[in-house]
């Protein structure tokens, strides 16, 4: 009987592309940077795990000197994605990238090859669903090919019988205690010959499931494997999902010694009205977030006629449609707030404004953009009785749009 692991922490992923990749050339460096479409392999990779909505913790492992290559090839990390420099094998930086989510507690883990760009959500959750208390998951295929074993002097020894092989893919699942505690206990008796985890898993005595794997999953281990994947992605028409947000809002003056905006409290002679915070930035901000993935909007998820949200702090508003924009495998592009008033003046508050958006929207500092502007003393806002805001914000979700 299976036996779901349970808990509140999510899936970590462990991206293993610290190898150097000879047998793909040298010439323009290791193989998990060059270029297929438009983009580094290594970066469609990880991609796939860092759009995945289950997945809370990622490591990529590289090389120590590969440091300015992945900054090249990633220019905007994701938050949850953690780099870790590698062992000599393949093995060793299996174990230094599951000890690096080990403060995540993620209750399942799985292990991935970089230069496998072509894995898609279907396969994770595949193998995902796989993973239990005691079972770890291995996406695999059946071997089609007649096997022949070589003789000395290279001629056929025998013909293998194919019956029952398969051949190994990854991501490979594992609970991730026991996977962990597996690495470190080869790594203790100075084991480094097994060839992928579920050899360690096997060695170990975790047994592990046999799931379907994918012919598109492959490993770019020549170079000609890197020139077809250039090829295959170069021949299809990619429409990404990139959808676009709005929001509008406006609030009063009431008596008061502050305004709240974008996060942060201005000193001033009135403050805005409202049921919570009455931060028109926020607020609008949220609106725009909930539309990117027709969520409704603010007075759907925080009716005002409920109290507990009386004097709430907005950024809580905030903070709940990134994760209703997560959930929906969302990844937020940027975010653009225009403050329309005649005082107080945002300029000296804008950097702080900044860095409080980017910690709700957990992105950087470059993707936000904060300006104000007034109404030439013309309407409500001319009149100073309060203050408006618009919020325009990009998500990228995953797939494309549809015919």
């Amino acid at each position: 009987m299976k036996t779901k692991i349970t808990g509140t922490r999510g899936i970590a992923a462990v991206i293993v592309a610290a190898g150097r990749g000879e047998r793909a050339g040298q010439a323009e460096g290791p193989k998990q940077y060059r270029r297929i479409g438009t983009r580094a392999v290594l970066a469609h990779t990880l991609n796939a795990f860092a759009s995945h909505p289950d997945i809370t913790a990622i490591a990529v492992v590289i090389h120590p000197e590969d440091g300015d290559l992945l900054r090249a090839a990633i220019c905007d990390l994701p938050a949850h994605v953690r780099i870790v420099h590698g062992g000599a094998t393949r093995q060793d930086s299996t174990r230094l990238g599951l000890l690096a989510v080990e403060e995540d507690s993620p209750r399942a883990v799985l292990i991935h090859d970089g230069v496998r760009p072509f894995i898609d959500k279907t396969l994770i959750d595949r193998v995902a669903a796989a993973i239990d208390t005691s079972h770890g998951a291995l996406p695999a295929l059946p071997v089609s090919d007649t096997l022949k074993r070589e003789a000395e002097g290279g001629t056929i020894l025998e013909t293998v019988p194919r019956a029952g092989l398969h051949a190994a893919q990854t991501p490979q699942g594992f609970p991730y205690e026991l996977i962990l505690r597996a690495h470190q206990r080869a790594f203790d008796q100075g084991r480094n010959d097994f060839t992928d985890d579920a050899a360690i898993a096997e060695w170990a005595g975790i047994k592990v499931r046999i799931v379907a794997g994918s012919p598109e999953n492959i490993k770019l281990t020549w170079a000609r494997d890197i020139e077809m994947a250039d090829q295959r992605l170069a021949a299809s028409v990619n429409f990404p999902d990139v959808r676009t947000g709005n929001g509008y809002d406006v609030h009063c003056f009431g008596p008061g010694d502050h305004v709240t905006l974008c996060g942060v409290a201005i000193p001033h002679d009135k403050q805005l009205s409202g049921h919570s915070d009455a931060d028109v930035g926020l607020h609008a901000l949220t609106d725009a977030l909930l539309a990117t993935c027709g969520a409704g909007d603010i007075g759907t998820h925080f009716p005002p006629s409920d109290p507990q949200w009386k004097g709430a702090a907005s950024h809580i508003f905030v903070e709940h449609a990134v994760s209703v924009v997560r959930s929906h495998g969302g990844r937020i592009a940027n975010a653009d707030i225009t403050l329309i008033c005649e005082a107080p003046r945002i300029g000296p508050h804008r950097e702080a404004m900044t860095e409080a958006l980017g910690k709700m929207l957990n992105i950087t500092p470059q993707r936000i953009s904060v300006k104000a502007t007034t109404n030439e003393k013309l309407g409500f806002v001319g009149r100073e009785e309060g203050i408006a805001a618009i919020a325009t914000v990009s998500v990228v979700y995953p797939g494309e749009v549809p015919e």
